[in-house]
């Protein structure tokens, strides 16, 4: 089983012990709590944690496997630090109806490893795939590095179960559509453990794809590779692969510091006839926008590495770095105005300032912002961390932008929920005091 850690919040810790009628998966251990403060239970333990947490009026913020890169899991105002990484099953793969239902706390990879070894996948692809939980992904409405083929999170999500702060256990989704009242999955996902804690997972179940091709394409600057992108979604091509970098980061995605033109990744998965065909119409729309063919080298050596965060790592663990991830996204017609704003406003912050497009759709796409630098302490490195948020989160909202694409709010966004949601900040803020009236669940995040 599982830990469940605490910060110290004026807790009866023989009171919860006897509430979940056991003692051996409570923890108050100040190692343990350190483990939780930076970025199993079983689903009915989970259900009296939370009843009793909501009676003794203790904050609750879910934990999966840490990995937010904008505060979501950290307990700011201390209480319970509910970890679910031992909810780690596989329940069920159904291969008529092409299911697959988990318990939410299991690893992506490990859960991706296995399907594929049946011929299987999720393609359900974020860089932090191996670290991250499926729980996790709903909670935060996450994406994957496929979506312009296969969708978000909300499009691969079937349904769910969670339990809410009360310790009510609800059951929502399950069917391929319903037009039973609203779609109440919606709730939840992208919630940030702020409405509920999410147990059970049933995804959707895809083949492994027959053939795959991909091909690497240079193009002059980055307007006309955004264009491209463009025509490329409102054509009805649907590449599993979408990606394009400014010059900056081309240098990065290609390996190499002399490369001298913005790039795209492209990539078509089917039958070997559709994949010809559709990759012969991608390079067609990328010729039409001034774009070069140089070959599939440079695709297939990124989709090896698509999950190395070494390059920002490396930066954070010397003394003083900064290394910093920002994604946003616009509308076609708004996009290029907020790369200009956002890559402009952070070039003071960094030494480097990357820029890459993916995740696109009929309508806009998401803008991808990569700051690599170094201060001259680690304390001067905290307060460029700081500044560098304030400047993007105003950047972002000023250019007409979403505040987040795909990696929630946490505490890096929180102050400017409210704005970025607008008239329906009072819908949401209606739903938290129904679903949590005693704000327990992560309290601190989301605006509130």
């Amino acid at each position: 089983m599982n830990t469940v850690t605490f910060k110290q919040a004026n807790i009866k810790f023989d009171d919860l012990r006897e509430a979940v009628g056991r003692s051996d998966c409570i923890s108050e251990s100040t190692e343990v709590i350190k483990d939780h403060s930076h970025d199993s239970k079983d689903p009915e333990e989970v259900a009296k944690i939370l009843s009793w947490a909501q009676k003794a009026k203790v904050p609750v913020t879910p934990w999966g496997l840490g990995s937010s890169v904008v505060g979501g899991p950290l307990a700011v105002q201390g209480g319970i630090s509910l970890d679910t990484t031992k909810l780690d099953r596989v329940i069920d793969i159904d291969t008529e109806n092409m299911h697959v239902t988990v318990e939410a706390g299991i690893n992506g990879g490990i859960l991706e490893d296995q399907l594929q070894s049946l011929g299987l996948t999720l393609n359900h692809s974020p860089q932090s795939l191996y670290r991250s939980t499926v729980g996790g992904w709903l909670a935060t409405r996450a994406t994957g590095q496929f979506s312009s083929r296969y969708g978000g999170i909300e499009d691969l999500c079937v349904g769910f179960k969670a339990v809410l702060a009360d310790g009510t256990k609800v059951t929502v989704g399950g069917s391929p559509r319903m037009a039973v009242g609203p779609d109440l999955r919606h709730i939840l996902i992208g919630s940030e453990g702020c409405l509920g804690v999410i147990t059970e997972v049933t995804l959707r179940l895809f083949r492994i794809a027959e053939c795959r091709k991909f091909q690497t394409v240079t193009f002059p600057d980055v307007t006309s590779g955004v264009t491209a992108m463009r025509q490329i979604m409102v054509s009805g091509l649907s590449p599993f692969l979408l990606r394009f970098y400014d010059l900056a980061e081309a240098r990065h995605a290609m390996k190499d510091a002399a490369f001298s033109s913005p790039v795209m990744f492209l990539g078509s998965e089917g039958s070997k006839n559709f994949s010809n065909s559709e990759m012969s119409e991608l390079l067609e729309v990328c010729n039409k926008n001034s774009g070069v063919d140089i070959g599939s080298d440079g695709a297939e050596s990124w989709m090896k590495r698509r999950f190395d965060f070494s390059t920002i790592e490396n930066v954070l663990k010397t003394p003083g770095g900064v290394a910093e991830t920002i994604e946003v996204a616009n509308n076609w017609s708004g996009i290029s105005g907020t790369y200009d704003a956002l890559t402009k406003a952070l070039k003071p912050f960094a030494d480097e300032v990357l820029g890459h497009f993916s995740h696109a759709y009929t309508d806009g796409v998401s803008l991808y912002v990569i700051l690599l630098g170094q201060a001259e302490s680690p304390k001067d490195a905290e307060l460029q961390f700081e500044q560098i948020w304030k400047v993007a989160n105003r950047a972002v909202l000023d250019s007409g932008a979403v505040l987040s694409h795909h990696h929630g709010t946490g505490l890096a966004r929180t102050q400017h929920v409210n704005e970025a949601l607008g008239s329906s900040w009072g819908l949401y803020s209606r739903l938290k005091k129904v679903i949590d009236p005693s704000g327990i669940l992560n309290p601190g995040k989301l605006g509130l």
